[in-house]
């Protein structure tokens, strides 16, 4: 069986700036029948102080609240249950906006024996979204805009009205149907 794992997290900000893991999601997906199975779905306290938990993004934007967060447990409490899902995986490990999540994921202790292609670079060239004003004033004209979960949902789904919730589980489920839709073109591959 071909059965991988995704992975999505929530965080307080970026990792270069001090982010923190707010929620972590991991989702089994077998890529020959497409079916998915959420493994772990918990929100995790931090350890910042309010204000700056208040002020993050996934707070401000009503994704989270400061209270469901500041009463959660933190990392050190899972790091065991999560490194153990991942170790059962040979198959490896990916995650949509994969350095984002692995790179925060690594952070926090947790190794990977096998990282997957990263479906989000992988969807440029399929979906050839024309680049920004923004890429042509810094010069990235030539290139297509690399696509969030959400363009690429809309994109391999464009009946399905989902409307991504950035929150962990959710998001994976989400992202595992993209990765699906990669494999199925065979262009996301895990050999």
């Amino acid at each position: 069986m071909n059965k991988i794992l995704v992975i999505d997290i929530e965080t307080s900000g970026f990792l270069n700036q001090g982010g923190k893991i707010v929620e972590a999601g991991i989702v089994e997906l077998d890529l020959d029948s497409g079916i998915k199975k959420i493994l772990f779905n918990k929100i995790i306290n931090p350890g910042l102080a309010d204000n700056v938990i208040q002020n993050s993004w996934i707070v401000k934007n009503k994704y989270m609240n400061l209270i469901e967060i500041k009463n959660a447990d933190n990392f050190c409490k899972y790091k065991e249950e999560i490194q153990s899902i991942i170790d059962k995986y040979d198959n490896g490990v990916t995650a949509f906006n994969r350095s984002f999540d692995i790179d925060f994921l690594k952070s926090e202790g947790i190794e990977f024996k096998k990282l997957l292609p990263c479906p989000m670079q992988l969807s440029v060239n399929v979906l050839k979204i024309p680049p920004t004003e923004r890429m042509k004033m810094y010069g990235y004209g030539h290139k297509f805009k690399t696509p969030n979960a959400q363009e690429s949902y809309n994109y391999f789904y464009p009946e399905s009205g989902y409307i991504e919730l950035h929150r962990g589980a959710d998001d994976a489920m989400h992202e595992a149907d993209i990765v699906k839709k990669l494999y199925d073109l065979e262009i996301f591959k895990i050999n």
